[in-house]
């Protein structure tokens, strides 16, 4: 890795947690100087500008998350175990043990909404890569007869997305994580309904 590199990924790791809690518009140059100990001229010197380190630091974020989803999935045997890893991972949001500041594809998809066009498009990319995993998993269940065929696997996917960042925001800002509890309680009923 040459030292530009290697400065490209120290600007991108120190600034993740920042884009992930203020959002895009939230993150001033100043933040991204103070997290880095760089200049100006220094993250100029790497970054065309601003967007580029934003679209760098989601990737960023949301390589961490997936690589984190993926390592507990390749412990699991059953679909519906797999299906189950989202609550486990998801629930270190909460707790913060995952990424400072929640869930990057919740944040960032309401923060670029209407704001950051090249940025909703990533977002939008991770939405539908994550509904396509885990209905390729529904998929997978009803071939292996451990989820009935009834089940609409696209269905199935977009409402466990649904649930798990309806249920972020709602115990964000609420700040009672029971209301997580509450609602992952539905999804693993709901889950387990699927056999």
């Amino acid at each position: 890795m040459t030292k530009a590199e290697k400065t490209r990924n120290f600007i991108v790791e120190k600034t993740a947690p920042i884009f992930n809690m203020k959002g895009y518009a939230g993150t001033s140059l100043n933040d991204i100087t103070a997290a880095t100990g760089l200049t100006k001229g220094s993250i100029y010197g790497n970054f065309a500008n601003k967007d580029e380190v934003a679209l760098a630091a989601f990737d960023y974020n949301l390589k961490n998350v997936s690589s984190r989803i993926d390592a507990e999935m390749n412990k699991q045997v059953s679909v519906k175990d797999k299906l189950l890893v989202y609550i486990n991972i998801y629930q270190k949001f909460i707790d913060g043990s995952v990424a400072e500041g929640g869930c990057p594809v919740l944040n960032t998809a309401v923060d670029a909404d209407d704001t950051h066009p090249e940025l909703r498009e990533k977002v939008l990319k991770a939405v539908l890569g994550w509904k396509n995993k885990i209905a390729k998993l529904v998929e997978t269940g009803i071939s292996a007869k451990e989820i009935n065929a009834e089940h609409n696997p696209e269905q199935v996917a977009l409402s466990i997305i649904a649930i798990i960042e309806g249920a972020i925001m709602i115990s964000r800002l609420t700040a009672k994580p029971a209301h997580w509890n509450l609602i992952m309680d539905s999804l693993k009923k709901y889950i387990n309904s699927l056999g």
